[in-house]
């Protein structure tokens, strides 16, 4: 695969993405100075994730914010395919999605499609995905959603609330559209082919506008939702899209919960977390201390510090002070290592106790079928 050539679909992420020209590919708006502006002046603050290009794209957010400011409410939705544990590249959308919820006091919804694992996966039973689903939903939960406001989804046990609605909108999706979306074959099970419309219902399951945080992965989806959401007398969701987290090997492809050396699960353990990075995380230092402190390092390009960049290190003087360290040569890729894996052991240490007490409480987060 040349430098050029990358894939992004919401089943397979590869190659070194060029963030220009996807934008360009799927028809999305670059986050301007202005809009970063708009939002600030809205809700009083930005967040660290917008001002460093984490969520870097989006579809009509201006909308969003025209609508709140003459007094119409929005509605949050995002989710989580669950093919197994939750990573600490799935709390990057999740994160921001509450910081939304709190500065805008909106409704969160929050899917777990463990149907379309089941149906993408040969490896999979429905039962596994569904066991996973509710695994997931505790980290959701330990982020500190509140549940008056905050409902998760479980496809199979929603589907009464949501296949009326995913009826309106697959009569409105023809295959041909679907089929040059995602690249459907002849092979493709048809529970594939109509999942689009169940992962577009729950845009539509309050009657007001929606803003949907997401990896840029699912965009297809939501481009499909939004060309018909008119046919169907409905708003067209907006969208705000985060970059794709690199897998602990490096540049190329993203965080995967199906790949185990290179991955942070939220389970991890201390031991586990500090040998994970250690052993595998990319490295932008020199081949020997000697020529590190004469060079330098390039922090574009390692991984210990992009995690910090994305979600580990909120205080932009404090990331500004170690990009500068490690392009200097001061700073030793061991030592960069060494912060990271503090940084998130702290983070993990809090996470998992959370985790476990949102297991008393996630009955108050589950939709009940209308």
């Amino acid at each position: 695969m040349s430098a050029d050539d990358f894939i992004v679909t919401p089943w397979h992420v590869e190659g070194d993405i060029d963030y220009d020209k996807l934008i360009k590919k799927f028809g999305t708006e670059r986050i301007s100075s202005e809009l970063l502006g708009r939002i600030r002046t809205v809700v009083g603050e930005d967040h660290f994730m917008l001002r460093r290009g984490i969520f870097f794209s989006h579809r009509e957010m201006n909308r969003i914010l025209d609508d709140y400011q003459k007094g119409q409410k929005f509605f949050l939705y995002t989710g989580r395919g669950p093919s197994g544990h939750t990573h600490i590249g799935h709390l990057v959308p999740w994160v921001f999605s509450k910081w939304l919820q709190e500065k805008f006091d909106t409704n969160m919804y929050f899917q777990l499609t463990d149907d379309e694992k089941f149906f993408s996966k040969s490896n999979l039973t429905l039962e596994e995905t569904n066991k996973f689903a509710y695994e997931n939903a505790l980290d959701f939960i330990a982020l500190g959603f509140k549940s008056n406001k905050t409902k998760i989804i479980i496809n199979t046990k929603n589907i009464q609330t949501l296949y009326p609605i995913a009826a309106q909108v697959a009569k409105k999706i023809n295959f041909s559209n679907t089929k040059a979306t995602f690249g459907f074959t002849n092979e493709t099970n048809i529970g594939m082919i109509f999942y689009t419309a169940l992962q577009s219902a729950p845009c539509f399951i309050e009657n007001k506008p929606v803003l949907i945080p997401l990896g840029v992965d699912q965009d297809p989806h939501f481009r499909l939702t939004r060309d018909i959401a008119p046919k169907i007398g409905k708003l067209k969701p907006a969208l705000i899209h985060n970059i794709m987290i690199p897998a602990l090997e490096g540049p190329g492809g993203k965080m995967s919960a199906s790949d185990n050396n290179g991955t942070i699960y939220t389970t991890d353990s201390p031991n586990v977390v500090k040998k994970k990075i250690n052993k595998h995380a990319f490295s932008g230092g020199q081949p020997d201390i000697e020529q590190h402190r004469k060079i330098g390092g390039n922090p574009d390009i390692d991984v210990a510090y992009q995690y910090l960049r994305i979600f580990f290190e909120p205080d932009d003087n404090k990331l500004k002070a170690i990009y500068e360290d490690y392009k200097s040569g001061k700073l030793l890729s061991g030592e960069l290592k060494a912060i990271l894996i503090e940084k998130i052991n702290d983070f993990l240490s809090i996470h998992q106790e959370k985790r476990e007490k949102a297991k008393d409480k996630i009955h108050e987060f589950l939709l009940e079928n209308k």
